[in-house]
Order: structure tokens, then C-alpha cells, then sequence
């Protein structure tokens, strides 16, 4: 019996049971391999020290930056949320510091120089821009310097023209101020070596002097910055507006388009442009269809220096169409009219004609034709575009402001004159006279005001002393002399630099305009005073606050469509 019981098997070796037995075996064996795995990944990540400069800084500096805050920004109600891409590869490195406050001083307690780590050769050979330890001083010594603004990355330096210069982009916001815009600014250092060695920032150029930082625009990249599906615009990045194309001739006669012809909403003021232009694009959308736009505006008298109507002013003046190109699909007029004209009866491409505002976009949701034209009378006000989206069509189609934002060319001004002020000051808004009742950008400031009044308004709300940027339409300057006793004054004048004819907007228009220099005219000025404006610290209305209909996108004062 006992020598029967020592061959017995137990259960779990039993012929049945050894397949299931190794594949708890074989099961154990993985897991095991994948802890293991694990382990030596964490230890091999908490060990690895990379090259990258921001990981790497120099043994001189204790402590490269530092920050209590992070890169997520906050939004106010009048503005879109967004976010930004990053210029520089490592991402993560630059979370950590996207919103320094404080520079921590190297050993010898400076903030605007460092000595090397290394030393070698003639201490008056050329300054290299990419040295990891001249990134560093760059990017120390612009954060002490502009304490206003937020940085929200920096651009790996690019030698100047001159040895001892190199040019640094960065991309930014104001601290403060209703606008979470960002933009960007390069400008030029020079830079010196001692003979001991220590490298220090000798000054930096105005904005936008740092041209050799400037990075050319990729062909596929989108304009502005997305965070969350919501785009902003990037103030200073190059711009390529040009004209869409249809790739070929099988691409067109697939395409579905909308076209408005005539009515009355021409040479109107451009807050009635837009209302009828809002709503064209609004019912392409809806139907799924491509708009075919007009790019040549005429410009109302009220804006004009000739205060006559001015024709032949390009849609790109004013509004950033790059944008809108990449978020909407639209095409231009004279383009689209060429090529319809070439293949349309090769391709047996059809025409839907509606002459009548009352017919809704719902009515024609089922239309199949190519084109459909919506074709307005002669009898004002019964001829306006807008008048497509009245009734029950308000509750159907919407507006898309989001995808209209103002020139970046304007905006670049915009950015010129707060990086001038250094994004602190505070700032006033003044209309006088008829035009106050006339105003497209603030339509519901039309009272006048006196000086003493004025100063009453500001008294306690705006520090003695302090940077003031009045936006007003009242030319004579002397008006406001009584407020140069209390306030350092700066008025939109005082920086005609930025559109006269040795100016890069003036150069940029002009070549957008066919060789032809283009006016700075009132709605420009306009433009650039609201937005100046809003990105004081302190924002003073003497007047009523603004409409509803301004807060709500239908005025071009709102700066989401910035």
C-alpha cells in the first residue's frame, strides 16, 4: 500500500491538468517581466539627465527660473479661451517656467550677466548665439526687463548681423488687460564678452528688431494657435493671405457654391458690411456650400480722408482673411467666375437663381445645382443681404463671428504701441462731436465731455503719474493738456511711425496692393485705438458702457474678432 500511495499523482499533476498548470506558469513569467520592465524604465527616467539646454543650465546659475503660476491661461467673458503651439521641441521644459515671475541671481549676484563654464580660446572671438549659456542670459535678462507680460515660449537665438549680436524671438501676453491674444516679438541683443570671461546683455532693440528670429511660415500651417478646438489669432507671426485656388478642374465641378449679386449694402458703414456679410457666410455654412466673396470692399465716406466713397479696398486691409480661408470654405469672386466660365458647360454645371430675400435657407437646403445665386434688387432697405436672416431664419442660422478677426497687419501696430509703453499703462476712451453718433466701434458713446469733467472721471481711478493711452477721435490734442499735469499722455499720433512710408505696414500694403500705397484711413485708426485700448491695465469709459450688441460680436469693437 505505501509503495503503491508514493507513485500516486496529485491532482494538480495529473495528465488533465498540466496544460492549465503552464499557463498560470507562462502567466506568473510575464508579469513578472513586465514589473521588471517597469522598474528599470522609472529608474533610467529619474536617472537620465538630457542635453537639452533647459534641463542642462549652466553650473554657474543655482537656479535657472522660477514660478508660482502655470501655463494655462485664464479668459474673461468678452474673449475666446486658447491656447498656443510651441516653437521649441520640449514642451515640458518649458511648462515649468512659461509664466516666471522671479529670476534667481547667479553666484555673483547679477541678473544681467553670467560667467562661462568654459573659457577657452581669444575672450574677443564672436559671440555664439547658440551657446545653451547664451540662451540662458538672453531669456534671464528679457524676463527682469519686461515684468508686464507673461512669456509663453522663447525661440532658440540666431546670430546677428554684427558678431557680437544675436536675435531672440519669444511669444507672449500682457499680464493684464481684457485680451489673451498672444504675440510675438523678436528683437536683437548685443551681447559682451569680458576678459574674465563673464558674458553680459549690453541692450535690446525695439520691437521687432530681431529680424533673423523671425521663422518663415511652413506651407500646411494653420494660422493662430488652438487650444481645445478654439482658435487665436498670433499677432506677429508671417501672414499668407493669398488667394485660394481650386486644385483642378474635377475639384470645381464637384463643389457646391453660394454667391450673393447686387443690393443695396454697398459703400455702407462697415458694422452694416459686416451684419450682411456675417449673414452670407452664415447660410453657406448651413447649406454646406462654398461662399463666393467679393475681396473689394468700398470704403463709406466716414472713414475716408477724401470723405467721399472710395471703392477698390481690399478685404485684407482690414480683416485677417488668412484666417478665415482656413476655417471657412470660400473662394474669390473673380477666381471662381474664371474658372466657372472655363469648364460650366463642358461639365454641365447648373444655376439656381433666387431673387427674392424671403425664400429661407432651409427652403433651399435641398437644392442640388452647383451654383445658387441669390440676386437683390434696387429698393433699399428691402435689399440688404442681411435681410436672408431675419424672420424665421434668426433662429436658425448663425452668425460666425469667431471666424472674423481684424488684419493682423493692424494688429502688428496694436502690439508695436503697448511693447513701446511695455504692456503698463492704463488706458481712456473719449469720442466727441457728431462722429460720437457716427461710430461703428463704440455706438453708444455719444455724449461730449470737458476737460474738467474728464479729470473728475479719472480722479481715483487712475494712479497720478501713471501711463495714460487716450483713444479718442477728437483731433486737436490740446484738449487734453490739462490731464499732462497728472498722467504721462500717449495718443494713437504719437506712433505714426508705425504706418508711415518707412514702416513694414506700409510696405506690406502697398504690396498687397499691387505696387500702390495704401491710406491709413478712419477705420483703421479706429481699429488700432479700440484694441490699443483694451489692452491697458485699467480701462476707463467716460461715457455709457457698451451695447449689448457690442459685447455680443455684432460691432467690431469685440475682441474676440481681433
Amino acid at each position: 500500500m505505501l509503495g503503491r500511495s508514493g507513485l500516486t499523482r496529485t491532482g494538480s499533476f495529473r495528465p488533465e491538468n498540466l496544460g492549465q498548470n503552464a499557463l498560470h506558469m507562462i502567466g506568473h513569467l510575464c508579469f513578472t517581466l513586465f514589473v521588471i520592465g517597469v522598474l528599470v524604465f522609472t529608474i533610467i527616467a529619474a536617472t537620465y539627465e538630457p542635453k537639452n539646454p533647459i534641463f542642462h543650465p549652466s553650473t554657474k546659475i543655482e537656479t535657472f527660473l522660477t514660478s508660482s503660476s502655470n501655463a494655462t491661461f485664464r479668459s474673461d467673458n468678452t474673449v475666446v479661451r486658447t491656447g498656443e503651439d510651441f516653437m521649441v521641441s520640449n514642451q515640458t521644459a518649458f511648462a515649468t517656467f512659461i509664466n516666471a515671475k522671479d529670476v534667481v541671481e547667479t553666484k555673483e549676484g547679477s541678473t544681467d550677466e553670467i560667467s562661462l563654464s568654459r573659457c577657452e580660446g581669444d575672450w574677443k572671438e564672436p559671440i555664439d548665439c547658440k551657446d545653451p549659456e547664451v540662451f540662458h542670459l538672453m531669456m534671464k535678462v528679457v524676463i527682469e526687463r519686461f515684468e508686464d507680460i507673461h512669456f509663453y515660449q522663447f525661440g532658440k537665438p540666431a546670430p546677428g548681423p554684427k558678431e557680437n549680436t544675436c536675435d531672440m524671438a519669444w511669444r507672449f501676453r500682457p499680464k493684464e488687460g481684457k485680451t489673451v491674444a498672444f504675440f510675438k516679438d523678436y528683437r536683437r541683443f548685443v551681447i559682451k564678452r569680458s576678459k574674465k570671461c563673464k558674458l553680459s546683455v549690453v541692450s535690446i532693440g525695439d520691437y521687432h528688431s530681431g529680424v533673423n528670429a523671425r521663422k518663415k511660415k511652413r506651407k500646411n500651417q494653420k494660422p493662430g494657435f488652438e487650444q481645445g478646438g478654439v482658435p487665436l489669432p498670433a499677432v506677429g507671426e508671417p501672414i499668407n493671405d493669398s488667394l485660394p485656388v481650386v486644385e483642378s478642374e474635377i475639384a470645381f465641378s464637384r463643389g457646391k457654391y453660394l454667391i450673393y449679386a447686387g443690393g443695396g449694402d454697398r459703400c455702407k458703414n462697415m458694422n452694416h458690411y459686416l451684419w450682411s456679410f456675417l449673414c452670407a457666410l452664415g447660410e453657406a455654412q448651413y447649406l454646406n456650400r462654398t461662399l463666393v466673396m467679393n475681396l473689394t470692399l468700398c470704403l463709406s465716406s466716414i472713414y475716408t480722408l477724401s470723405n467721399e466713397d472710395e471703392e477698390g479696398k481690399d478685404f485684407r486691409f482690414y480683416f485677417d482673411f488668412e484666417h478665415l480661408k482656413e476655417t471657412a470654405s470660400v473662394l474669390d469672386q473673380q477666381q471662381f467666375w474664371e474658372d466657372w466660365n472655363e469648364w460650366q458647360r463642358q461639365d454641365g454645371l447648373t444655376l439656381y437663381l433666387v431673387e427674392d430675400s424671403r425664400v429661407t435657407p432651409m427652403q433651399l437646403s435641398e437644392v442640388k445645382d452647383s451654383l445658387i445665386m441669390r440676386k437683390f434688387g434696387s429698393v433699399e432697405p428691402d435689399n440688404y443681404w442681411y435681410r436672408v436672416c431675419e424672420g424665421e431664419t434668426e433662429s436658425v442660422i448663425r452668425r460666425p463671428w469667431h471666424l472674423v478677426w481684424k488684419s493682423r497687419r493692424l494688429m502688428d501696430i496694436v502690439s508695436a504701441i503697448a511693447s513701446r509703453l511695455n504692456w503698463d499703462y492704463d488706458s481712456v476712451h473719449i469720442v466727441r462731436g457728431d462722429k460720437a453718433r457716427n461710430s461703428d466701434l463704440w455706438p453708444n458713446l455719444a455724449q461730449d465731455t470737458s476737460p474738467n469733467t474728464l479729470i473728475s472721471t479719472l480722479q481715483g481711478k487712475i494712479e497720478d503719474g501713471r501711463n495714460v493711452y487716450v483713444a479718442t477721435n477728437e483731433p486737436n490734442m490740446s484738449f487734453f493738456d490739462p490731464l499732462k499735469d497728472k498722467y504721462s499722455t500717449h495718443f494713437l499720433e504719437d506712433y505714426k511711425d508705425l504706418w508711415d512710408e518707412n514702416s513694414e505696414w506700409y510696405s506690406l500694403t502697398k504690396e498687397l496692393n499691387y505696387g500702390i500705397p495704401v491710406d491709413f484711413d478712419g477705420y483703421m485708426r479706429a481699429s488700432v485705438d479700440t484694441e490699443v485700448f483694451f489692452r491697458g491695465k485699467k480701462q476707463i469709459e467716460t461715457f455709457n458702457d457698451l451695447t449689448d450688441d457690442c459685447k455680443e460680436g455684432v460691432n467690431t469693437c469685440n475682441t474676440a474678432t481681433s
